[in-house]
């Protein structure tokens, strides 16, 4: 029997967490996410994991394993559903926003949605799958031990060590710890802040910060942004605003969706009287008002964003404004998030964030965290996960520090595979893996060619060049006319573009007269002479389209 292990994404990249563990006839996934676009993907939207392989092996699937609700971990629940029917297993908050975005995006195949609870043991083929409760920035966050006829593989989900949850509810280190007696074959832990050293704070930190500014503002409207998914935080936020007699009014459809479903399944509690619709703030004087809203992350047309650049149609700014960020920046959005703050804090408002005040703590263990983790299950082989190069190394790094063997430490990839039997543990391969790209209501229609396009079409512009030719007479009927955009304003070019046009007719007189047209040859002669001669009077290189007519 052969285990074989190999992450579909959450490797070299932040979000877009997948792994799938095949042993025998049967394959489990664990975690299904998306991710989110990065400065080279133009117009795109999210970003989906490549699941071909997947489908091709859709009757060896038995379940899919959500460690938590967020979306690195569960956006892709609807993609994969569109292709294949799986059943998901998870905690009762993991899969009420699972269900919420499955009415919204109903998918091809609607899955058997089985509720765990920490403790709980089910069956999967040859394996064996149990539930560990851990500590992260969303309730219900579990460790997943699967037990295979190889051995005992741990997967740590996302987690930190909390000893004051708000919850009450600790990771369970005790249960980790038997696991780890027991036998590890191989930990998959998690290393996003493996570069950070000491203990991450405790959620209730964040409480005394609140409660600081709550005070410190009175006289003012607060409007607090933060993570949908933190349902502690948004709790924090709202025992906070009770507290100072102020009115909530929730903003953004994800932080809505996902307060109603922690309120229906009892993760929430709200004071009597304290929720109100957004509709009703004018009713209140500003300071008697907390607006807790999305968009911390920069999002464009989030809720934060249409509210700093102006453009929200029931909420205006001012400075008798505080905004407080009560996050921090997912590597990659920091100019996003900087854009924000900028804006707000020209309008006057006075915007509160981490740097200033300790209104955030991470959901991720630091290396303190992450060394007890390794100490605890004492895993025989240690594949870091969930993390960019730069964490997975210094995820390694601790490892080696713990005492694993370096040759018993694998840094992978997405799609490669590691293999695992009594002999060893070794590369073998690869999968199909990569990225789906979401844009507007098209899935995985946007590829490298058309990124490359719209890269060159943002650098340098586009030419058209648009000419009529009479076929059986062989001269031109008609043009050439050339039509700029974003390479140089027409009107204030018209030499650059009547020199141009003499350009493109001088090339077209060598080949209109020839006993055959070849419109391929017109257009790839047009491409390169026009190109020669705009690169030579302006050193660009705009995309030329030549759009030929025959009549």
């Amino acid at each position: 029997m052969k285990l074989k292990i190999a992450c579909l994404g959450g490797l070299q990249e932040i979000g877009k967490n997948m792994t799938l563990i095949e042993c025998g006839e049967d394959i489990v996934i664990i975690d299904c996410g998306m991710g989110f676009p990065d400065k080279d993907m133009l117009g795109v939207d999210l970003v989906m994991p490549d699941v071909s392989y997947l489908v091709k092996n859709a009757d060896r699937i038995r379940a899919v394993l959500i460690t938590h609700g967020h979306e690195d971990h569960i956006g892709a629940v609807p993609y994969l559903l569109h292709q294949i029917n799986v059943p998901i297993y998870g905690t009762r908050l993991s899969l009420g926003i699972i269900e919420g975005k499955l009415d919204e995006d109903p998918p091809e195949y609607y899955p058997e949605l089985y509720t765990v609870e920490a403790g709980d043991v089910i069956n999967l083929g040859c394996m064996k799958a149990e539930f560990i409760h851990v500590n992260h920035s969303i309730a219900d966050a579990c460790a997943i031990a699967l037990r295979t006829p190889v051995g005992t593989v741990f997967h740590t989900g996302d987690f930190k060590l909390d000893v004051s949850p708000i919850d009450d509810k600790m990771i369970d280190l005790t249960r980790i710890g038997e696991i780890g007696k027991s036998g590890v074959e191989i930990l998959l832990c998690e290393s996003t802040n493996a570069e950070r050293s000491g203990f991450t704070p405790s959620e209730r930190t964040v409480g005394s910060s609140l409660e600081r500014i709550f005070a410190q503002y009175e006289d003012k409207r607060l409007i607090v942004a933060t993570f949908s998914s933190n349902v502690h935080r948004v709790q924090q936020i709202i025992n906070a605003s009770a507290r100072h007699g102020r009115k909530v009014a929730v903003i953004g459809r994800s932080m809505v969706n996902i307060i109603g479903a922690a309120l229906e399944l009892g993760y929430m509690e709200l004071p009597d009287g304290v929720l109100i619709d957004v509709s009703e703030i004018k009713r209140y004087k500003p300071n008697e008002i907390t607006l807790i809203t999305t968009g911390s992350q920069g999002e464009p047309m989030s809720a934060l964003y249409r509210i700093a650049f102006g453009a929200h149609d029931k909420i205006k700014v001012s400075p008798s404004d505080v905004v407080v960020l009560s996050s921090s920046a997912i590597p990659g959005n920091e100019k996003l998030v900087g854009s924000i703050i900028n804006a707000l804090v020209q309008g006057g408002v006075k915007v509160v964030h981490d740097s200033t005040e300790e209104i955030h703590v991470s959901g991720h263990a630091c290396r303190e965290e992450l060394k007890l983790m390794m100490a605890l299950t004492r895993p025989k082989y240690f594949m870091p996960i969930h993390g960019e190069a730069r964490h997975l190394y210094a995820n390694r790094e601790l490892a080696e520090f713990m005492g694993i063997a370096p040759e018993n430490i694998f840094v992978s990839e997405i799609g490669k595979v590691l293999e695992i039997d009594k002999k060893g543990a070794r590369w073998s391969g690869t999968i199909p893996a990569g990225n789906v790209l979401v844009d507007g209501s098209g899935i995985g229609d946007i590829g490298s060619v058309v990124l490359r396009d719209r890269k060159h079409l943002s650098e340098d512009g586009l030419v058209v060049v648009a000419i009529t030719v009479a076929q059986s007479e062989k001269y031109i009927a008609a043009g050439p006319e050339i039509v700029s955009r974003g390479f140089v304003y027409v009107k204030e070019s018209e030499e650059l573009i009547l020199e141009a046009k003499r350009v493109v007719s001088a090339s077209l007189d060598k080949l209109i007269g020839k006993k055959h047209l070849d419109i391929n040859n017109i257009k790839n002669t047009i491409k390169d002479e026009l190109g020669k001669f705009i690169y030579k009077e302006t050193k660009r290189k705009p995309m030329i389209l030549p759009v030929i007519s025959i009549i």
